[in-house]
């Protein structure tokens, strides 16, 4: 399943919206927007991206641990780094974000919606807020974005969307129904906009890791696993695989042999079964 990097900080870590002016782009730079990029995935990707010479913006609601990684990414890379802290679960969070995306003075070429929250345990047990919430940051927040940069990036020619789903949503996943079904949704939105994009300049990716080691599970309340390590995988693994995948036009990555096995076989293995299955590996991370 893939990582979160955005919801489980208390709302008064969205500090620093007024202040100093944010490091203005070098001229000439490309820019990438990478959502929940505060921890894991997200900031693997903003690493990686830094790394290749794109001038990052970094979202997430903890302003702090984005001021941290945004000075680590400068000094380290040599690139301009914009904290940009936002509640993705909100409407104004979603508004702000977006509109740095469709800021045409300083244009975005890369966005990575990565930012997502996991909640697992019995459907009928769990705090429906909370379900509520992983639908508006996995599902709500992800359409806004990639409405906002796909709109602003056709309208110049080019650009590249990367949406970060999971493996999870290739079949249902008992004790993780919400998660799952908001797997589901980003990966057939995605495959759907990238064929009405085609031939306009912007690329989507769609991203489906499975078991990556982040913060994912002490963010969602569970201990450690009994899953085996052959399942599991790096977020920089993760992110490295991805545009490796991007680069070579690809619309579809699924980082690890396992994880492309696992796909295969949910893609021709009845529901029934599969939803059995995943209960059982449910249980093994309890």
């Amino acid at each position: 399943m893939s990582e979160r990097g955005e919801a489980g900080i208390p709302p008064s870590s969205e500090r620093g919206l007024s202040g100093p002016a944010p490091p203005a782009p070098r001229a000439g730079s490309r820019i990438a927007l990478v959502t929940g990029a505060s921890a894991g995935i997200g900031r693997a990707f903003a690493e990686a991206l830094a790394a290749r010479g794109h001038d990052v913006v970094l979202v997430a609601r903890d302003a702090g641990r984005l001021e941290t990684l945004a000075a680590e990414i400068a000094t380290r890379h040599g690139v301009a780094a914009q904290v940009l802290p936002a509640d993705l679960t909100t409407a104004s969070g979603r508004e702000r974000v977006a509109a740095r995306l469709a800021d045409a003075a300083h244009p975005v070429d890369v966005l990575v919606n990565n930012a997502g929250l996991l909640t697992m345990g019995p459907f009928t047990e769990a705090d429906v807020e909370r379900e509520t919430a992983e639908i508006e940051l996995n599902v709500v927040a992800l359409v806004h974005l990639t409405h906002a940069a796909a709109a602003a990036m056709a309208a110049r020619g080019r650009g590249a969307i990367v949406n970060l789903s999971s493996i999870a949503g290739f079949a249902p996943v008992p004790h993780s129904a919400t998660y799952g079904a908001t797997k589901a949704f980003v990966n057939s939105f995605t495959h759907a906009v990238a064929e009405e994009l085609r031939g306009t300049g912007v690329r989507l990716l769609l991203v489906c890791p499975g078991f990556t080691h982040t913060e994912l599970h002490d963010r969602a309340g569970l201990g450690p696993t009994r899953l085996p390590e052959l399942l599991w995988q790096r977020a920089d693994q993760v992110a490295e695989a991805a545009l490796h995948d991007l680069d070579r036009g690809r619309m579809l990555s699924v980082p690890g042999a396992v994880n492309v096995a696992t796909v295969a076989a949910a893609s021709v293995t009845p529901a029934w079964l599969t939803r059995r299955v995943a209960r059982l590996l449910a249980r093994r991370t309890g």
